[in-house]
């Protein structure tokens, strides 16, 4: 009987982990992809105001 429960047990914090795993891949890919888009803005402002101060020389 306890061999069962510790069984059952072990069962529920391993499908714990895993949840919490595939969890924190997806909280750290949202952050990646937000530091992504925001180079990609900086980098198309600085492009744009490069390109308006070439021009009106």
């Amino acid at each position: 009987m306890g061999k069962t429960i510790l069984t059952i047990i072990g069962v529920v914090l391993a499908i714990w982990l895993v949840m919490s795993v595939i969890g924190a891949i997806l909280s750290m890919l949202k952050v990646f992809f937000f530091i992504g888009f925001v180079a990609v803005l900086v980098v198309l402002a600085v492009t744009l105001v490069s390109k308006m101060s070439k021009a009106g020389r």
